[in-house]
């Protein structure tokens, strides 16, 4: 089977959403499909992240800390931007075309069986699919730690299945409701499923609702809590325990964060390129992860190894600045997808562009929260593009109009992608910058049209 027949088939499979919650969330069909492949899950040791906003991010800085640590680290994620086989790495190095066509051709023939068997009802799910080959690669590949990204939920995602060295829980928000629940508290009983009896779970305060269902979870199932509020630098105002670079006094400089911190009892220099200050919360989680990890055993981990991972994080997508060209003004990639999303890159811009006029090239699912969404975000707009991803799930540019209408900003309607870019590229004065967000699929489509890598 050829790489190109083997994304074809995935995507034959329908969007992981697409699937009703009993087709999505079995984890009794996972478990069949992994004891036919051997489970090839637990070949290595893991590292299981859940929540709303954030994951992705501490993830990938963990995962970058692991691999300076001299380890090889496997991370996989998920959606995303580009192509599929970003969702599957080892030691920051994308699954080829061939092992991805590979092992699908093996794990779909193995699927297939199981139907015809009657141990399985139906063909795996997409995400289960992307899952078992991730698993199997990474056992292929006899990695160290695999750093695993939960898909949406955690009690019953297709990840729940491995028994982590440490779990995980970042900022816990209102999204996918139909799936997961209407209040913070019933979205929160899902992520703290990743939760081991006496295992470690590392997490910060956040909303109450979520405080008070993680803090029982973990009481009940004699789970030992770590906080990472240690690592948080002060960011009330006047704080001067951090700084960002590539600020006003510095347009051309990458945005980085800096600042000092004592790690394992030793002073070292965080140096972050993920730029927000919500992003200095999923950075602490990774710290204390990989912390955690050390305390288990795990080799080479030091605060210089720390420090270096941190430095080296590549996780594009997230308040990723493209610098300003002779034919382009600058850009901001933004995946922000919901309104704790939005509300961060509200402060991000914000904090970066003060004075400058801003042009969002916007588009998001029509199942996302897009009113509250423009509410937040369309304020700071000098002018606003509505489009269309090219996603069943995805609003259309007049959906968008409505949804916007009480924020009272002008927003013109452009349904192809390019053309948006390329209307905003027209309209931008000298000192514009364009915002280009509401959907990964957006920044994804945007990034091969603007042939930016991922």
């Amino acid at each position: 089977m050829s790489y190109e027949t083997a994304v074809a088939s995935m995507f034959a499979l329908g969007h992981e959403l697409a699937h009703t919650p009993s087709q999505k969330f079995d984890l009794a069909h996972m478990r069949v499909l992994l004891r036919a492949m051997n489970h090839p899950e637990r070949t290595f040791p893991s590292v299981l992240i859940a929540g709303t906003n954030g994951k992705g991010s501490t993830a990938a800085t963990l995962a970058s800390i692991l691999r300076a640590s001299g380890l090889k680290t496997a991370l996989y994620t998920s959606p995303h931007l580009v192509r599929l086989n970003e969702r599957i790495r080892v030691n920051g190095r994308e699954i080829s075309d061939d092992d991805f066509a590979g092992l699908h051709g093996e794990v779909d023939q193995l699927a297939e069986r199981l139907v015809e068997s009657r141990d399985l009802p139906w063909h795996p799910s997409f995400f289960e699919m992307m899952t078992a080959i991730a698993f199997a690669h990474f056992a292929r590949e006899r990695v160290d730690i695999a750093v695993l990204e939960v898909g949406m939920g955690g009690r019953l995602d297709a990840t729940n299945v491995v028994e982590p060295r440490v779990s995980v829980i970042t900022d816990i928000s209102l999204d996918h409701q139909k799936f997961l629940g209407n209040t913070v508290g019933e979205i929160a009983l899902e992520k703290v499923g990743i939760i081991r009896a006496g295992g470690v779970v590392v997490t910060l305060p956040q909303q109450p609702e979520a405080n008070d269902v993680i803090g029982y979870a973990i009481l009940d199932l004699d789970a030992v809590g770590v906080s990472a509020v240690q690592y948080v630098p002060p960011v009330s105002p006047g704080s001067t325990q951090y700084s960002v670079s590539g600020t006003r006094k510095d347009e051309n400089a990458p945005a980085r964060y800096r600042y000092p911190l004592e790690v394992m009892g030793t002073q070292i220099l965080v140096e972050t390129p993920l730029v927000g200050r919500h992003q200095l919360r999923n950075v602490a989680l990774a710290i204390a992860a990989a912390e955690q990890l050390g305390n288990k055993g795990l080799k080479g981990i030091t605060p210089k190894s720390i420090e270096r991972g941190i430095r080296e994080t590549h996780w594009p997508g997230r308040f990723q600045l493209v610098l300003a060209t002779t034919e382009w003004p600058e850009i901001v990639l933004d995946v922000a997808h919901n309104p704790a999303g939005a509300w961060a890159l509200r402060s991000a811009l914000s904090e970066r562009y003060e004075d400058r006029p801003l042009i969002f090239v916007f588009g998001a699912m029509r199942d996302k929260a897009i009113s509250e969404m423009t509410e937040i975000l369309f304020p700071l707009a000098d002018r606003v593009i509505a489009t269309h991803p090219e996603n069943p799930r995805a609003a259309s540019p007049e959906e968008i109009q409505q949804a916007a209408s009480r924020t009272g900003a002008d927003v013109e309607a452009l349904s192809e992608i390019g053309q948006a870019l390329q209307h905003a590229r027209n309209m931008a004065k000298p000192a514009s910058v364009i915002v280009v967000t509401g959907s990964i699929y957006l920044v994804g489509e945007a990034m091969r049209i603007l042939q930016i890598p991922a």
